[in-house]
Formats: C-alpha cells, structure tokens, sequence
C-alpha cells in the first residue's frame, strides 16, 4: 500500500508478541547466496491488531527497503524480530494529556499511539506535530485528517517546510522553537507525556527547543534516526 511517494505500508502476519504504542522489530533478509541484511522499523498499527502495520521508507542506497518497494510480494517471507523497545511507548495507563512531535517518516511511532488512544483511551486529550517536506510527504496524511475531525480529543498540527500549506490552519515553516510556542499556546494544554520522533538534528532541535519553553526534560522521550529533514 503506497503511503507517499517514497513511503509504502506493508502488512506483517509473525507469532510475535503482542506490541506496544511506539515499538518496532527488526527485518532481516537472506540473498540466496548467504549474505543478510538487516534493519529496524517502527510498528504503525494499534496494540492487538493483526497483521501489524510497518511504513517503509524507501533509501536510495538502502539492502532492506528497495526489497518491500520492488521485489516484495503477498506471501512473502522474511525474517522478524521483536517488538523491541521499552522507553519511546505509550499505554493507556500511562495517561496524558500528550504530545506528540514527528519529522518525516518519525510519524510512524506516533501513528501506534494515536491509534491506540482511539480505541482505547479517547478521553486522553493528544496533540500530533508533524513536519514534512511537502504535503504529498505527509505519510498517513488522509487518515490523519479523517481523524482530526472526528475525534474531538485529537489535534493536528501539520508544517511543511518546503511549500506552501494547502489548508488554513497549517503551516509552512521550519519547526522552530517559535512555531512550537504558537502551536502549544494554540492547543492550550500542558503534556503530560512527550514523544519526539524524527531525524537526529530534528529530534535534537525540537527537544532542546520543548525544555527552552518550559517542558521538563523528564516528560520527554525521544526517539531519531540518521539523516536530515
């Protein structure tokens, strides 16, 4: 299932365990001459449904996603490991109000946590941030809308930082500490939990820019990838 241009959802049936909001697995593939290749990916669906839901991001350079965008195919089979992860998750216990801040394909976390606070926790007020490129970059972009109107305890704030916004509401700006400002003073909440997923120096940027406006650090988990936004 394409998700934008260079981002397709491919739907895993494993024995694995149970996952939570925010875990990934490990995707190992075997050339037939022996030699293996391994990467991680982020779970996007919800806790308990099956298939579980990976957003492959394709890397021009990359021995993993090239495979799922070309050569994959329905009944394929393939190695995985997991879920792994037991800092960057959410569960229903854990409360909120949240937020939630994605670069690029780090929405793809944060799409488990607000899946599952749908169906399991929609009393929990939760506020996605999401920065992309351009719009057609926004993965998830039409369910993430659908939801926004109608689920009146989420709020979604989209910037794109390399055209213009398409929607009154949105922005189109780098995702500095002053547009974190507007979009929280907008929200009018204080997190309880915070979940920042993305590129190193936007994961880097968004955190240090979160505790400059007051948030404590201990509110704040992280996760982040190599590369740029």
């Amino acid at each position: 299932m394409c998700q934008t241009p260079r981002v397709v959802s491919v739907f895993v049936r494993t024995s694995l365990p149970p996952h939570v909001a925010g875990q990934h697995v490990d995707v190992r593939l075997t050339a037939p001459d022996g030699y293996q290749a391994q990467r991680s990916y982020s779970i996007a669906s919800a806790p308990g449904v099956v298939p579980i839901e990976l957003a492959i991001e394709r890397l021009d350079d990359g021995e993993v996603s090239p495979y799922f965008h070309e050569v994959a195919r329905s009944g394929d089979t393939f190695e995985v490991r997991g879920p792994i992860g037991g800092h960057f998750i959410w569960a229903r216990e854990d409360g909120g109000p949240i937020l939630l801040v994605g670069g690029g394909s780090g929405v793809v976390p944060l799409m488990a946590m607000a899946r599952h606070r749908a169906v399991a926790a929609a009393e929990i007020e939760t506020l996605l941030v999401y920065s992309a490129r351009t719009w057609d970059e926004l993965i998830f972009r039409d369910e993430l809308i659908e939801r926004e109107a109608c689920e009146p305890g989420l709020a979604l704030a989209v910037t794109t930082t390399r055209e213009p916004r398409r929607r009154p509401g949105d922005l189109d700006r780098r995702l500095d500490r002053s547009l974190l400002r507007k979009i929280l003073a907008r929200w009018e909440r204080v997190p309880r939990h915070v979940y920042v997923c993305g590129s190193n120096a936007f994961v880097g940027s968004v955190t240090s820019d979160l505790v400059q406006e007051g948030i404590a650090p201990a509110r704040i988990r992280a996760e982040r990838y190599g590369g740029t936004l």
